[in-house]
């Protein structure tokens, strides 16, 4: 059974979730601008900001080694599609108009050139997330949700400080493997996607389950789900299709609330 297998229609039915199909390699960039640009709103909402910390990119479709990221400074809840950075393999702004911070092309930059099936990864400093991230471990499949990362998230064992040097960048890239997301610990979490979609998801649905790990363990309830039935869910909520498909409702909720973010 495939994702589109699984919904259950009729006749006269309109299936409401469309996955885009790209005319233009301009069309497609600036759909995923706008997507991440929305993102960034949506982090802003859930309150995943901590100053001037956290970054998330996109792939350029043409130019498959730069990558689109946040500008330095420019608040979360602030960024448009057009404030985005492209930036290319040496460090040097290609399109955009403001300045961007070292770690973010040396963390992300890494995760791109050595994961190629991805387009997109997101590293902020959440509150359950980086609270998590300091046990360095991984997260159990307590809930359905959780099960998104079972046997697909890992842990960087170890800090050094900001991620300035490029043989971190590699360290972060080399720890995640074939993740979709990981822990940096005493840092934060990550994750990636081959959509921006997903990636976001992932990242949204990531620190909801680091808080319902830490409730659950401070209420002493920890029942993770057995590891046959984990692996079973983890195929039926984990694809990426999955986190492109949840990321929807959330899309469909902010660029109706701020439509500026198209700009």
């Amino acid at each position: 059974m495939n994702f589109i297998e699984e919904r259950v229609s009729g006749k006269n039915v309109i299936d409401y979730l469309q996955y885009p199909i790209f005319t233009t390699l301009d069309e497609e960039r600036q759909h995923n601008k706008q997507r991440l640009a929305g993102a960034f709103r949506l982090f802003n909402r859930f309150g995943f900001t901590e100053g001037v910390a956290g970054h998330a990119t996109y792939r350029d479709p043409e130019f498959k080694d730069h990558m689109w990221v946040n500008p330095y400074g420019i608040p979360f809840g602030k960024i448009k599609a057009s404030d985005l950075v492209l930036v290319n393999p040496d460090g040097e702004v290609v399109e955009g108009k403001y300045s961007l911070h070292k770690s973010a092309l040396v963390i992300h930059s890494a995760i791109h050139e050595a994961r190629e099936d991805i387009t997109a990864s997101v590293h902020l400093h959440p509150v359950y997330g980086k609270t998590w991230a300091s046990t360095g471990r991984l997260i159990d499949p307590l809930t359905q949700d959780a099960c998104a990362f079972y046997n697909d998230h890992s842990v960087l064992d170890e800090f050094s400080g900001v991620v300035y040097e490029d043989n971190e960048g590699v360290k972060v890239a080399n720890a995640l493997a074939n993740n979709k997301a990981m822990f940096l610990k005493n840092h934060g979490p990550l994750t990636v996607g081959q959509t921006v979609d997903a990636a976001a998801f992932w990242f949204i649905t990531l620190e909801r389950s680091c808080q319902v790990q830490l409730l659950a363990e401070a209420a002493g309830i920890v029942n993770p789900i057995p590891a046959e039935f984990a692996a079973n869910t983890a195929k039926q909520v984990g694809r990426d299709i999955d986190g492109w498909e949840n990321f929807q409702p959330l899309w469909e909720m902010i660029v109706s609330e701020e439509p500026d973010l198209l700009d």
